[in-house]
């Protein structure tokens, strides 16, 4: 019996899109053809890869073993089809990235256009979206993650990019205002500007630049999951705000924010590239991580990626 490719191909995307709706929608053919495919290969291979009910796909423990395998080797056929494509040397193919509101917003929009200027036959498809997602299941190439702690054990590559202070600040004016606004308890007079939710708690956290951390209770004023819209309420004298600093720096730069508390930040975080852990990562979408973790690290911290980039 021959062996159809297809087959492998189809069956990698079924089990990367836990199932065959969204894996018909991601590839934009009938369910139907997915699952003639799948029962071709498990006729073929004398096993049972996928276990159907009525509302999901489970893999079998020979589908998990088989799909290591066979995820390999598409990403060869994958590989081999770029070569093809980049012989000029120039790069094309697609790309996925998945980013926050804050970054898409502040740093990462002209490191986009960019490289879409630079290579104009990649398609960047770029989706902003403040939840984590499973980058396998929803096809994302790239995913630049902000986050306070240690990212799950995983099977994703990361990539350092730079150490974030979540800084405070307001406007000249409101800061006239304040009898005073030097210590961690002074907060407790100011109205506070949140990025998040509203929540149960209106303690702010604080840590100081020698290792000393307290939380401070507040006026919760304004709550946003929107970054832009924390930072232009602080211009426009509603309050106090943390915010990380490279979203600040112009306005800072301007005259329309100071930093307050500076022996203090809210939080330190870290922003980090994820990959998808596979054998080959076809040469534009490794391009693009490139470019990414260069231009991303001068963009938000300038004055020490060139100490980290290595």
């Amino acid at each position: 019996m021959s062996v159809d490719l297809n087959d492998y191909f189809y069956f990698v995307h079924v089990v990367e899109k836990k199932g065959y709706t969204a894996a018909a929608k991601a590839l934009d053919m009938p369910k139907s053809r997915l699952s003639r495919h799948v029962a071709q290969l498990e006729k073929r291979l004398g096993v049972r890869l996928l276990q159907r009910s009525s509302r999901n796909v489970a893999v079998t423990e020979e589908g998990k073993s088989f799909y290591q395998h066979a995820r390999k080797l598409v990403d060869h056929f994958e590989l081999a089809e770029a070569a093809m494509d980049n012989r000029t040397g120039k790069l094309s193919g697609k790309v996925v990235i998945s980013c926050s509101l804050g970054v898409a917003q502040f740093v990462l929009f002209d490191i986009v256009t960019d490289f879409a200027r630079q290579y104009p036959k990649v398609l960047i498809e770029q989706r902003v979206t403040n939840s984590m997602v499973d980058l396998i299941s929803e096809g994302v190439d790239i995913a630049i993650r902000g986050h306070s702690g240690e990212l799950p054990d995983s099977n994703l590559i990361q990539r350092f990019i730079a150490n974030v202070e979540w800084q405070f600040y307001c406007s000249p004016g409101y800061l006239e205002q304040l009898e005073q606004l030097e210590t961690p308890y002074d907060l407790a007079g100011c109205r506070f500007l949140k990025v998040g939710r509203a929540g149960a708690k209106e303690a702010i956290p604080l840590q100081h630049k020698e290792g000393l951390r307290t939380h401070q209770n507040t006026h919760i004023a304004l709550c946003s999951e929107d970054m832009s819209t924390i930072r232009q309420a602080a211009i426009d004298g509603l309050g106090v705000t943390a915010l990380p600093d490279y979203v600040c720096r112009a306005p800072v730069e301007a005259g329309q924010l100071v930093r307050v508390l500076p022996e203090w930040v809210s939080q330190y975080a870290t922003l980090s590239l994820l990959m998808p852990s596979r054998v080959g990562v076809p040469p534009h979408t490794k391009a693009f991580a490139g470019f990414i973790r260069e231009r991303l690290a001068h963009a938000v911290a300038p004055e020490t990626c060139a100490k980290r980039i290595s």
